[in-house]
């Protein structure tokens, strides 16, 4: 589940909304080429869609255009990510920031990769200096990412800190609520495990992790009624998530107990 939801966070968040004024200007300071601007952005919706070659093939068209681009570097080195080629991505990541080193943007990224190839240290260096931008509007996706990996280390209390600094930020960030009421069942916290919980269904809908969540919180609590409401709803509107499989084994476990 950890993993799941920390690669929902780390997909996408260079290619989602749009690039401030001082994020599409090159290295140099002067007005990025509108081409290589052009083919950066279908490069970038190749990639939503998966198609990866034709993202390719553009992102090298943006970088010829224009060698500067900052965020063609930050786009390609997402690319190059999905496709496996880590030394690649990582070249692109330095790269771009070398260029615009004020892109917290794209340290969140390059910091998200990072921590998927095992960087936990150097990932978190990168979150907390896209943290310390002033201008970073977004610092609770950054904290975020910074406690998923953390969390590699098996380092709970780190973890929880940077949670509870992204919702200083944002109260209602569903992803640092969720992860909130995760740690806090694993920490056998169940009461305010139900309470993050609850903030979190209030911002978010249930998924197969949420609804899997509910279901342990309420039965550790002794709640019957309602773990039986989460386990009925994880049945029956999503039968072929892993969750589902987890709970037909564990009831199967319990049913074989009595």
């Amino acid at each position: 589940m950890k993993t799941l939801l920390w690669m929902s966070l780390m997909l996408g968040l260079l290619l989602t909304g749009c690039q401030k004024n001082s994020d599409i200007r090159t290295g140099r300071g002067t007005a990025t080429n509108e081409a290589a601007r052009l083919n950066t952005e279908l490069g970038k919706a190749y990639i939503r869609e998966r198609k990866y070659e034709l993202a390719l093939r553009k992102l090298r068209k943006a970088l010829a255009q224009d060698p500067d681009y900052s965020i063609a570097h930050g786009t390609i080195a997402i690319l190059y990510e999905r496709l496996g080629k880590f030394a690649d991505a990582e070249r692109h990541f330095r790269r771009a920031l070398t260029l615009a080193p004020d892109n917290s943007r794209i340290r969140n990224n390059y910091g998200a990769m990072l921590c998927r190839i095992g960087k936990v240290d150097a990932a978190e260096k990168q979150f907390l200096l896209a943290v310390k931008n002033p201008l970073y509007r977004n610092k609770e996706i950054a904290l975020t990412n910074a406690g998923l990996c953390v969390l590699r280390k098996k380092d709970l209390k780190k973890a929880e800190a940077y949670f509870r600094r992204a919702l200083r930020y944002n109260p209602k960030f569903y992803l640092a609520l969720f992860n909130m009421a995760r740690l806090s069942y694993q920490q056998g916290f169940y009461l305010p495990a139900r309470a993050f919980l609850q903030r979190y269904l209030e911002v978010a809908r249930h998924s197969p992790p949420s609804l899997w969540l509910g279901y342990l919180i309420e039965s550790k609590l002794g709640n019957a009624n309602r773990s039986a409401s989460y386990a009925l709803l994880l049945r029956s509107k999503y039968p072929r998530s892993v969750e589902t499989r987890m709970l037909l084994e564990l009831e199967k476990k319990q049913g074989g107990g009595r």
